[in-house]
């Protein structure tokens, strides 16, 4: 990656024991770049922090309609889960509404995140399902387009209708054509775009006003379903779920894997895009916290900020041995960007 800059810090004592370097943009609808850091046109893959434009077909085809999604199962197409009860529950009675069952997904299975689910099935003697994959929310979604609009079961591959959807909703929103795709660790296809036209996308979901009153309907259910469920987004624990509820539900937050982070300013009509390019998670919360906080949208007082700004480091005795901080650059004191 080119041109990266160093977004956060590791400071133990007084050594500067490590950094997370990245790339980060705050766009308008326009596309114009409001802040950026780092290179803007940097190509990256943008994981599951672009679900909710992967979940834009299943509102624009008729599907959820046709089946009676609420706002829970939108908020679940849109999520990274950690496969607690309160997703895994859901997703079931979901698919049971579509007539289909576990098999028809394309996932894949993977160990709960959450430690209560975890337990469960040790202690039963289970193996986790496909339900339990973070993504199953999205499959879900994709599997309610597949049954609304028939055709071939497997609905990841690249020249399935769907997916097809999935990359024409992602190419208009991000504003550039992809850059091509990667197969993500859910089994679908994720399109490659830049920090900047990802950022673009994000604004456009905050407001989607001029494109068309189909796309707007969809963009604006998906955030607003997000924006009310923030455990079902993540859960416990999560930071995109703790962010969401730090800010009164005012901005939609979500990870995506390998350093990527995407957030949704509604009342300002914002997109934030960044990717740590080493592609550590503590890297891309706190840079997200960061931007956040200067965008006057999140207060730098709140505990689940302070979980992730200028957070404590402890050793095994609890002993306070340094901190994870932004850079002064990118901070810049947390002085308002707008």
């Amino acid at each position: 990656m080119s041109s990266a800059e160093a977004l956060v810090e590791i400071w133990r004592a007084d050594f500067l024991e490590s950094q997370h370097r990245g790339h980060a943009v705050i766009s308008d609808t326009a596309g114009n770049v409001i802040a950026s850091w780092g290179n803007p046109d940097q190509v990256i893959l943008p994981r599951s922090a672009t679900k909710m434009l992967q979940a834009l077909p299943l509102i624009e085809s008729g599907a959820a309609a046709a089946f009676g999604l609420g706002t829970e199962q939108l908020a679940l197409s849109c999520a990274s889960h950690s496969s607690a009860a309160i997703h895994t529950d859901r997703v079931e009675v979901w698919l049971e509404n579509l007539g289909l069952n576990d098999d028809d997904f394309r996932c894949g299975a993977h160990q709960p995140k959450d430690a209560a689910a975890r337990h469960a099935l040790r202690d039963n003697g289970q193996k986790p399902c496909q339900m339990h994959n973070n993504c199953s929310g999205k499959h879900s979604g994709f599997l309610t387009v597949y049954k609304h609009l028939g055709g071939n079961a497997e609905y990841v591959d690249i020249d399935h209708p769907l997916q097809k959807a999935v990359k024409e909703a992602f190419e208009e929103m991000t504003g550039l054509d992809s850059f091509g795709h990667g197969i993500d660790g859910c089994n679908a296809p994720n399109f490659a775009t830049t920090v900047k036209g990802l950022a673009r996308a994000m604004a456009r979901m905050a407001d989607p006003t001029g494109l068309g009153t189909v796309r707007e309907n969809a963009a604006r259910a998906l955030v607003s379903a997000m924006r009310e469920h923030p455990l079902l987004v993540a859960g416990e624990g999560r930071a995109c779920s703790e962010l969401m509820a730090a800010m009164d539900g005012k901005v939609a937050t979500k990870t995506g894997a390998e350093g990527v982070y995407t957030a949704i300013l509604p009342e300002q009509g914002l997109g934030v895009a960044l990717k740590i390019e080493d592609g550590g998670t503590r890297g891309s919360e706190a840079a997200m916290a960061a931007i956040l906080v200067r965008l006057g949208v999140l207060s730098p007082d709140h505990p689940m900020t302070k979980k992730r700004l200028n957070t404590q480091l402890l050793n095994c005795r609890e002993v306070t041995t340094g901190f994870i901080q932004p850079t002064d650059s990118f901070y810049n004191g947390g002085a308002l960007l707008i």
